[in-house]
């Protein structure tokens, strides 16, 4: 490649990065929800929270004895909070929602988790917004909403019970985004992903083994085979993903980063049409809906902190 080339591709590159992080974000996490599917035809929803941390945690582990005397006990603190609240606790949660309610109802309320992490940000982190970011947050709840609606033909089955597990996650997510951007903020992202999951892996193996049905549930026919799709979940979805997640925590704003479950139903729409399912030209509108809410949620003036 021409050195003229390969300089402007990297200006570029550099500029449009967090773009760039957040769609491959997207394409990553907009394919969790059939995985999860997939899963469960086989295992528990325990099971399932437990292969998809472990697939991750073993996946990182042996990067993470370098790290560990790097750390002192104020990260070692808050790298506990995140394997909990950021990795564990919504893990089990979206698996235990899914078992009742749909995909799309939890993309839906997946999509609370930008409004969640601005009222952490401002209660406990005094986080200055731009009113454009209030904007971008209804609008990309808005699309998102109405995407999956249209998707559904209007339908959607809603359980309170089930639906509160994806709520409940959406504001682990929040809390764990701003843990990240503001107590983190002096660890690298590989760290903080890396030793955040081998802090858990250890204890939910033993649980895999000892506290679900996954013993029992590989006799049944194709659930060998079957491993294949939280194995895919845990090393792409969760390990991959939040390293990836955490770069873009770091070099953008915490409503930017948590903009990403506005697109994911964008993307579940192509899984879905891919599938034979019908693509509905109004997508567009509401899509073009979403882009503008996470446009107006990345307004960041230098005179307001992130």
């Amino acid at each position: 490649m021409p050195p003229k080339l390969a300089m402007l591709l990297k200006t570029y590159i550099h500029k449009y990065i967090k773009w760039i992080l957040l769609i491959c974000l997207v394409l990553i996490w907009g394919s969790s929800f059939i995985l999860m599917k997939r899963t469960l035809d086989f295992y528990s929803n325990n099971a399932l929270g437990a292969l998809r941390i472990s697939f991750a945690g073993i996946v990182l582990l042996p990067f993470a004895f370098s790290r560990l005397k790097q750390l002192n006990k104020k990260q070692w603190f808050y790298l506990v909070i995140v394997g909990l609240i950021g990795n564990t606790f919504p893990a089990f949660l979206f698996a235990k929602a899914q078992t009742v309610i749909d995909s799309s109802l939890a993309g839906i309320l997946n999509s609370t988790t930008p409004l969640f992490t601005l009222l952490v940000g401002i209660s406990l982190y005094k986080l200055k917004a731009h009113w454009l970011n209030y904007v971008g947050i209804l609008f990309g709840f808005a699309g998102a909403i109405l995407i999956i609606l249209a998707k559904n033909g209007g339908q959607i089955d809603f359980n309170i019970q089930y639906s509160l597990y994806v709520i409940l996650a959406s504001i682990f997510y929040a809390f764990n985004l701003n843990v990240i951007k503001y107590n983190l903020s002096d660890t690298d992202p590989y760290t903080i992903a890396i030793i955040s999951y081998s802090i858990v892996v250890g204890p939910i193996l033993v649980y895999l083994f000892t506290g679900t049905d996954f013993i029992q549930s590989l006799q049944y026919p194709g659930a060998v085979k079957a491993l294949i799709y939280p194995a895919l979940l845990g090393i792409f979805g969760s390990a991959i993903a939040i390293i990836i997640f955490n770069n873009l925590i770091k070099i953008s704003g915490v409503l930017f980063a948590a903009s990403v479950t506005y697109i994911i139903p964008i993307v579940a729409s192509l899984i879905g049409f891919a599938d034979g399912e019908i693509f509905k030209p109004i997508y567009l509108v509401w899509i073009f809906l979403i882009l503008i809410g996470v446009y107006f949620v990345n307004v960041n003036p230098k005179s307001k902190k992130e």
